[in-house]
C-alpha cells in the first residue's frame, strides 16, 4: 500500500494517520465493525472522501464497494468537508408549516451558499433535515448541539453572528 500520506494531500498532520492506525487495531478482526471503523475515521478526517474510505477498505480487507455502500447509506456519515459549524434547519411537517422555509432561505442568503455546501472559510456547512423532534419549538434550526426554536428570518443574522465571533 502506499504511504497515506501521498495518497490523502488534504491530510493536516501525521498524527490523524496515527489516530486512523489505532482504530484499525482496535477493530482489526472484530466482525461487523465497519459502522464503528468509519464513524471513527471520520471524527479523526471529518469526513470520508474516497481516499480514506479506499484506506477503511484495505485495513479492514473488505471490498471498497462495501465501505462506499454503508457511507452513502447512513446520514451521519459524508463524503464532503462539513464547516466548523454544521446548520441543519428543520424542513418536517410542523416545522414548515410554521416558516421554516424563509429561515433557510435567510440561512442560505446570509452565507452566501446552498444546502449541501460550506463556506470557503470552513467555518459553516447548511443542510436541511426531515425532523429533529423539536415539532413544538417549530420552525427549529440548529448549530452543532445547539437548538433555536421559534424562529423567524430576523433571528438568523444574530444567530450567526455568535458563530463567527
Amino acid at each position: 500500500m502506499k504511504n497515506k500520506l501521498e495518497i490523502l494531500p488534504f491530510v493536516d498532520s501525521p498524527e490523524k494517520h496515527a489516530k486512523f492506525d489505532e482504530v484499525v487495531a482496535e477493530y482489526k478482526g472484530v466482525e461487523g465493525a465497519l459502522v464503528q471503523v468509519l464513524k471513527k475515521t471520520q471524527e479523526i478526517y471529518g469526513y470520508l472522501p474516497l481516499e480514506v474510505q479506499t484506506m477503511v477498505a484495505e485495513a479492514l480487507n473488505v471490498p471498497l464497494e462495501e465501505v462506499y455502500g454503508v457511507v452513502t447509506f447512513y446520514s451521519f456519515f459524508t463524503i464532503k468537508p462539513k464547516g466548523k459549524y454544521n446548520i441543519s434547519v428543520c424542513l418536517g411537517t410542523a416545522c414548515y408549516v410554521k416558516g421554516a422555509s424563509a429561515v433557510l432561505e435567510e440561512v442560505k442568503n446570509q452565507l452566501g451558499i446552498d444546502v449541501g455546501e460550506t463556506t470557503k472559510d470552513g467555518l459553516f456547512s447548511i443542510q436541511d433535515t426531515r425532523c429533529l423532534g423539536c415539532c413544538g419549538l417549530a420552525p427549529v434550526m440548529t448549530v452543532n448541539d445547539d437548538v433555536y426554536g421559534k424562529l423567524t428570518p430576523k433571528e438568523v443574522a444574530g444567530i450567526l453572528n455568535k458563530y463567527k465571533a
